[in-house]
């Protein structure tokens, strides 16, 4: 036997798995030898293992996008020698910065022999890395060339801790949540925008909490007429869109059609919205996607940052000589050489601070436009961690372990950005806004893991990790976007819908676990609210928090752990909450009532209370689950304290710092009036209140208004 690790509490979730039957959970085929993924005999389990027929020095290789080892163990499999054995192996693993450490598994392979080797990731090298792409089992030269074979390969996981630990800092801000942080683009094709379900849309978009939407749809926008009829009459018009989104009391971004319009349609489209009908749409861009080679593109230099860079500046001067007061935004990517495109070559942009030349498309757009003179309100990002090609779902990038770790990108996406307006605008460019106005998991065709509980979990973990960045905006992708059975529907995935779906909705009014997850985030944070820092120490428990304008502290609270319900201890630095909190959550439970076909308030978010005894509390998390916490401030005191002066009345309120407290009087302790609003910035604050000659009886108090 290899070596072999054992754990004694319950994994924090699954293994990764890479190998049973055929590769799973997005990793590819990088081998460097001869070998058949579906050798039928000899196999491990199941009915399919891998045959490697090496020479010295050549491996089986399994490549992955980066991920984070952290919550990882081992990487187990098992191996036979075929009918001869005597084969030497060796195993190591890779980075983005190259391979690590190898290790030669002890003694040669026996023959027509299975063997199981549980190596560390800590005798890899690879143990708690975040950049984690590739294993590798090699044939070395001290032993047999013979054929060999391998199956049940994965990564063990780590045990799940004891007790989680969870500390919020009610007092540091990390930023502001906006208006458009709560958006979903809506599109042309959807006909349930039209009559008779269009009231049923924008009762659906209020429901939810929505409060900005995106239109026309997406790569449909660089080839959308808005004053020309559907071509289809199932197709919903421009009216149609306003009338559900109007009907819903949201704000709108539009999206202008850049790969086949002209800046004098963009700015007829602005005078119609905002001047002749008075829609006040605030947001447009213009192009979807412009630097991709799927959108459409009409122009000599088609998908080249350069010409976009020209004719954004004739759109912006001519959209906004409609209507002043409207925002513009601009297509972009992360990194400097991002979308070098076969045109970019022609105009590269040169970093003065890093002495590069680059042939990204953000750059030499940024670059163009600041020759020009000309500042976008905005840039313009989309993201999806995944990737389904049509002709070929069984290489599908989708992994529900690696999709839920996968939203730090915000972060560094955010900052990748500023620096390149930096670079390229220079201080011009300070109050240029990041937003992002599509997001989802995958950006192909679709399967399982899109209409699951996991996306609803994605859904909320993206938008709060987003939350705590400088990005403006968050807008998903989409309302509706139709069935999809072309995907990857492999048994690694979980869920239990046998279609997929980008949208948050099916059909009418079918919800999918990403609108409850949109619904329950409504409670997290609305415009205004600040978002706090906030810290979980186990990758599989995140945990985020909100402080409301009326003072109150939201927390939530996202299990991304399929098998194992995770205990943890709340810490509330800076803020002593009530006794009693209102609990929000949403879950497998909520899900399976919907398989089941369970009764509506069994298929929606759950609502309870709590008794919270402390500002440090301990509370479990069922698996797949995402919990939000409201934590009011505990009550004021009022008390007297001497004046300082003769002829007046001095109260202190104890309270909270950046809680409002509201003072009230009455003459008979059954009608109250409120006197005035006060938000501490430290723990007390003293009024001082006349009295005047013969003052009638009158009481005080201090409330605290929900």
């Amino acid at each position: 036997m290899g070596m072999i690790c054992l754990a004694s509490r319950a994994s924090g979730q699954s293994s990764l798995l890479i190998y049973n039957d055929n590769l799973v959970n997005g990793f590819q085929d990088w081998s460097w030898a001869v070998h058949d993924l579906n050798n039928t005999s000899p196999t491990h389990t199941g009915s399919k293992s891998i045959s490697v027929f090496a020479t010295n020095w050549q491996a089986a290789s399994f490549y992955h996008s980066e991920f984070d080892t952290a919550t990882y163990g081992d990487l187990d499999f098992w191996v036979h020698g075929g009918n001869a054995g005597g084969q030497r192996l060796q195993v190591y693993a890779e980075t983005n910065n190259g391979p690590a450490a190898a290790y030669t598994l002890p003694g040669s392979l026996p023959a027509n022999t299975w063997q199981h080797f549980t190596i560390p990731l800590t005798t890899l090298g690879v143990a708690s890395r975040s950049n984690v792409n590739r294993f590798n089992i090699q044939l070395r030269s001290d032993g047999t060339t013979n054929v060999f074979y391998l199956d049940d390969i994965q990564i063990t996981a780590k045990p799940a801790p004891a007790l989680i630990n969870v500390s919020i800092q009610t007092t540091q801000k990390l930023a502001t949540a906006d208006q458009r942080h709560f958006g979903v683009n809506i599109a042309q094709w959807d006909s349930h925008l039209k009559s008779p379900d269009n009231s049923t849309s924008s009762s659906l978009l209020k429901e939810m909490g929505c409060l900005v939407v995106r239109m026309p749809g997406g790569s449909l926008s660089d080839e959308y007429h808005w004053a020309a009829p559907p071509v289809n009459p199932w197709e919903a018009s421009f009216g149609e869109m306003v009338r559900v989104s109007t009907n819903a009391g949201v704000q709108a971004f539009i999206v202008v059609n850049y790969g086949s319009g002209t800046p004098e349609e963009a700015a007829g489209w602005v005078r119609h919205s905002n001047i002749t009908n008075n829609l006040g749409y605030k947001h447009w861009e213009i192009g979807n996607e412009c630097y991709g080679l799927w959108e459409r593109d009409t122009n000599a230099f088609d998908h080249d940052p350069y010409t976009y860079a020209i004719r954004a500046s004739n759109y912006i001067a001519q959209m906004k000589a409609a209507d002043p007061g409207i925002k513009i935004g601009v297509v972009s990517a992360p990194g400097e050489n991002s979308f070098s495109n076969q045109f970019n070559y022609l105009h590269p942009a040169y970093n003065s601070r890093t002495g590069q030349t680059n042939y990204g498309w953000t750059p030499i757009m940024l670059a163009t436009l600041k020759s020009m003179n000309v500042t976008p309100d905005f840039l313009v990002h989309h993201h999806y961690p995944e990737y389904t090609a049509g002709n070929n779902p069984a290489g599908s990038s989708d992994n529900d372990l690696t999709l839920l770790q996968s939203t730090g990108n915000w972060a560094s996406d955010a900052a990748s950005l500023r620096q390149m307006i930096a670079d390229y605008f220079g201080t011009g460019g300070t109050n240029i806004e990041l937003v992002v106005t599509e997001n989802n998991a995958d950006a192909g065709v679709q399967g399982r893991q899109s209409t699951s509980i996991v996306n609803g979990l994605y859904y909320a973990d993206s938008l709060a990790q987003l939350l705590k960045t400088e990005f403006k905006g968050f807008v998903w992708w989409d309302f509706r976007n139709g069935t999809d059975t072309g995907g990857y529907f492999d048994s690694t995935i979980y869920g239990w819908r046998t279609y997929g779906d980008l949208g948050m909705v099916n059909g009418p009014s079918t919800r999918h676990p990403t609108f409850y997850a949109a619904k329950l985030m409504q409670w997290f944070a609305r415009p205004g609210d600040k978002i706090l820092a906030a810290t979980s120490d186990y990758q599989w428990l995140s945990t985020y928090a909100a402080r409301r304008a009326n003072g109150s502290i939201t927390l939530l609270v996202v299990n991304k752990s399929q098998i194992t319900d995770l205990n943890s201890q709340i810490t509330l630095n800076g803020f002593t909450p009530a006794s009693t909190a209102i609990v929000r959550s949403y879950g497998i439970l909520n899900d399976e009532a919907a398989r089941t076909n369970g009764p509506a308030t069994a298929k929606d978010i759950s609502t309870n209370s709590v008794s919270i005894a402390s500002a440090s509390f301990t509370r479990s998390f069922p698996t797949y689950s995402m919990t939000l916490l409201t934590l009011s401030p505990s009550a004021p005191r009022l008390s007297a304290i001497s004046p300082t002066a003769p002829g007046q009345f001095v109260f202190q309120l104890e309270g909270q710092p950046d809680v409002p407290y509201t003072i009230q009087s009455s003459t008979n302790l059954i009608t109250w009036v409120s006197v005035a609003t006060n938000t501490l910035v430290s723990p007390t604050l003293s009024v001082t209140n006349p009295i005047t000659t013969n003052p009638p009886q009158k009481y005080w108090r201090a409330v605290w208004q929900p």
